[in-house]
């Protein structure tokens, strides 16, 4: 029996259509793949430039008395106070001075596991044991024997096994946070002002760029807390910077993720075994800890004395430091007397 007039021609018309609605499948979940490829080789992309860009140091020393490997994963982030690579101009921006000094003006360590994360700080005036050196202030063991001098003398002093390293100079430290278009620091009541670190801050919540984030946490004169006030604006200073890095809004958009990591390669100088798999994982903690995960500290100090030959010095509190120090290589919580 034949077709009536136009049947043919309907029919043709509901077969390509419903071929058209076939390959609609196919086309999504060929752009899907091709997304999907993309991002991947995005993300490898990055990984090798990341890689390719860190700069590492020999950190690390194997020696006889040497502390045994512990849960977690233990960090020793450092602020070198290095001006070797700061011209004229930018040591009187920063006000850093002219004297041509090496050694840590920020000392932390940074533990987490099953427990944690945890950051300590370590005032960089502590009175402890230097291998080889007799006992002097902890900052002084970078500019007796750099990075391995330093590590071993953490590891001696807190029965730590350490596992990365990371360093950061003063104008790598401004550079990175000047990548994220700054940071928000909330200034404690009744401001900070200090004339030799260039802070000049009211009380409140308020923006800082890279110079006058570097000149709030160099503050130290003009709190009657000291070096223990400085540390604590250390740890609220890489939170704050963590916090925002970790942020879909710089993490998402290339145009601002990318800036950042190039500048935060270029500043970092890390362990021979540490990579930017390891450094993502360190980031992510931090970001926990500016979310109010774990907790931050400083070691536990008894009194501060003044060392013929040494001057000003912090003594810790030898049975409090030890219950942290413990906890941590333990992997377990850290006693809430400690945590201040």
């Amino acid at each position: 029996m034949g077709m009536r007039p136009g049947q043919r021609e309907r029919r043709q018309e509901r077969l390509r259509e419903s071929g058209h609605g076939r390959r609609w499948p196919k086309r999504l979940a060929l752009a899907l793949l091709t997304l999907v490829l993309v991002v991947v080789a995005y993300v490898i992309g990055l990984y090798f430039w990341g890689d390719s860009r860190l700069r590492h140091t020999d950190a690390f020393d194997t020696y006889a008395d040497q502390p045994s490997a512990d849960p977690g994963a233990d960090w020793l982030l450092i602020g070198s106070d290095s001006r070797s690579e700061l011209t004229p101009e930018q040591r009187k921006k920063l006000h850093v001075g002219n004297n041509e000094v090496f050694n840590t003006d920020t000392i932390m360590v940074l533990h987490y596991g099953d427990s944690g994360p945890y950051l300590v700080s370590i005032p960089r005036d502590s009175y402890v044991a230097i291998p080889g050196h007799g006992k002097n202030k902890i900052n002084a063991a970078y500019a007796l024997g750099g990075p391995k001098l330093l590590t071993r003398t953490v590891e001696q002093a807190t029965g730590l096994k350490l596992d990365h390293y990371a360093e950061v100079n003063f104008l790598g430290f401004v550079d990175v946070v000047d990548s994220l278009g700054g940071v928000t620091i909330c200034v404690a009541k009744g401001g900070l002002h200090d004339e030799k670190s260039g802070a000049d801050f009211d009380a409140g919540c308020q923006p800082m760029d890279g110079t006058q984030a570097l000149a709030y946490v160099r503050a130290r004169y003009s709190d009657p807390l000291g070096d223990l006030g400085r540390v604590r604006r250390q740890r609220q200073l890489v939170s704050a910077v963590a916090d925002k890095a970790m942020s879909a809004a710089v993490v998402v958009p290339p145009w601002r993720l990318i800036p950042w990591l190039g500048a935060s390669f270029d500043a970092l100088t890390v362990d021979d075994g540490t990579g930017v798999r390891d450094l993502a994982q360190m980031g992510w903690r931090m970001k926990e800890l500016a979310g109010g995960e774990g907790a931050t500290t400083t070691v536990p100090v008894g009194e501060e004395t003044t060392v013929d030959g040494v001057g000003d010095v912090v003594e810790w509190d030898s049975v409090k430091a030890e219950q942290l120090f413990s906890a941590l290589r333990d992997d377990t919580t850290i006693p809430a007397s400690d945590l201040k």
